[in-house]
């Protein structure tokens, strides 16, 4: 595939799209996204929180997509939500220039349809299902009518951002790891290693487990190589210690 992206990542943003309590030892993980400019101007989003719907009720949209057995919303805002987010760091919807779905599980695909126009990074082996993963078998959204770019295994988007296909807790798995200019190095796992526990725990629970360790394995050994800051995807022990937007990481 030839890199989407000329310029090479200048900043990146933590977006804070929420809290959420699962029943699994009661830990409270953050629900992320990121936001990522190049030194081109080019402006990448990754994933997109819950759907609105949880902002606007969580105890009813929880009912209505069988979230209950699994955990409970803590604290989903307006303000959590993508384009707010977004707004944080003066960016609007019609600023971003790509995509990329790390999953389609609920908690990453809430405002994937609010970015007309936008291309979208996604493995194939997720875009090749009729619908977004969703949630336990619900399925409740379409596919958004965009220009899809399918991976298949692991690509360079541009100079210093690589796309990772690590599949394991869900057949499409992405991760990413980024070289930025202060910070250096950053791997950022999203599910494929949700929380630094989970390695010990052999991913259980995974789609598919004997993937989700080989694959967990590979990604903390190039962490180790580049010497990457690993943010994890929902660890309740980081999650509090990020810097969140509007702040960056130069």
């Amino acid at each position: 595939m030839q890199p989407l992206l000329k310029g090479r990542p200048l900043r990146m943003a933590i977006l804070d799209y929420g809290l959420f309590q699962v029943h699994a030892n009661n830990r409270i993980i953050g629900i992320c996204g990121f936001l990522i400019q190049t030194d081109a101007g080019e402006t990448v989003l990754i994933d997109t929180g819950f759907p609105e719907k949880y902002a606007e009720d969580a105890n009813a949209a929880t009912a209505e997509d069988d979230l209950g057995s699994f955990g409970r919303v803590l604290s989903i805002t307006y303000r959590n939500l993508a384009p707010a987010q977004l707004a944080l760091l003066g960016i609007s919807p019609a600023n971003v220039d790509l995509m990329i779905q790390s999953h389609t599980h609920i908690d990453h695909v809430g405002f994937m349809d609010g970015f007309p126009g936008v291309p979208i990074v996604i493995a194939a082996a997720e875009r090749a299902l009729p619908r977004p993963l969703y949630w336990a078998g619900k399925q409740a959204m379409e596919w958004p009518d965009r220009d899809y770019i399918e991976v298949t295994g692991d690509v360079t988007l541009g100079p210093g951002f690589d796309v990772l296909f690590v599949p394991g807790h869900a057949p499409g798995q992405l991760a990413f790891m980024l070289e930025l200019p202060v910070t250096g190095p950053v791997l950022l796992t999203s599910d494929a290693i949700s929380r630094a526990d989970e390695i010990e725990e052999a991913f259980a629970g995974s789609w598919d487990e004997e993937l989700a360790i080989a694959h967990g394995a590979r990604l903390m050994q190039m962490a180790a190589d580049r010497q990457a800051k690993v943010i994890f995807g929902h660890c309740p022990a980081q999650w509090p210690t990020l810097r969140k937007a509007p702040e960056w990481y130069d």
